[in-house]
């Protein structure tokens, strides 16, 4: 798979959707956050209703997107977005209205008010949980992605998955598996955990070196 160009092409293709999917959904989640810090009865409607939906397996979106949106990448990302904004959208929003807030009166009292105290104080106070928040909307875009794969796509790993399990080929199903499980290690244990340490280090939750 590797010699004969499969497995790179699988890779290229996954990762290409991956970004688009994750990009939207974290993107997406923060604004939508905000929105909710800025209006409080549309933040506690939406943190209750983004729950439930949470939950929600993400394989269920599949008919929905083949449906309305095409059997191509787009639907693809489309059960992605789905799947996994309302994690970051949760998370930006408990993460500004759980700072404390002696943090915005002190920063007020010293003349800091508007995009400054956001900026300045509720960004960084709430930087622990944002990180925490990039590192669940992954999870949940990566599992969506390699599902929807192996129903809406002919090329990906997730394709690579079904063709395996269609022409009952065992090895390639196994180096499929592995493949998807470095990639999911990598991306979490080299990007999102020492970015998630760095931060919380930096705001003395964690110790630097641990």
């Amino acid at each position: 798979m590797t010699f004969d160009g499969e497995l790179g092409q699988g890779v290229v293709v996954t990762m290409g959707r991956l970004i688009a999917g994750f990009g939207l959904a974290a993107g997406l989640g923060v604004a939508v956050g905000l929105l909710m810090v800025s209006f409080r009865r549309f933040g506690r409607l939406m943190n209750a209703f983004s729950m439930g939906l949470q939950s929600f397996p993400s394989i269920a979106w599949v008919p929905f997107a083949i449906l309305f949106v095409g059997l191509n990448d787009l639907g693809i990302v489309f059960v992605m977005v789905v799947s996994s904004t309302f994690s970051m959208m949760v998370s930006t929003y408990a993460g500004i209205i759980n700072i404390p807030p002696i943090y915005v009166k002190a920063a007020r009292n010293m003349g800091t008010g508007g995009l400054s105290l956001f900026s300045s104080v509720m960004l960084p106070a709430s930087m622990p949980s944002l990180i925490t928040g990039l590192r669940q909307t992954w999870s949940f875009a990566w599992h969506a992605l390699i599902g929807a794969e192996i129903l809406m796509a002919t090329v990906g790993l997730g394709a690579l998955l079904e063709f395996g399990a269609e022409f009952v080929r065992m090895d390639q199903i196994i180096a499929s598996m592995l493949v998807i499980f470095i990639i999911g290690l990598v991306a979490d244990k080299l990007v999102f955990s020492r970015v998630e340490d760095s931060v919380r280090a930096k705001r003395g939750l964690r110790q630097p070196g641990r």
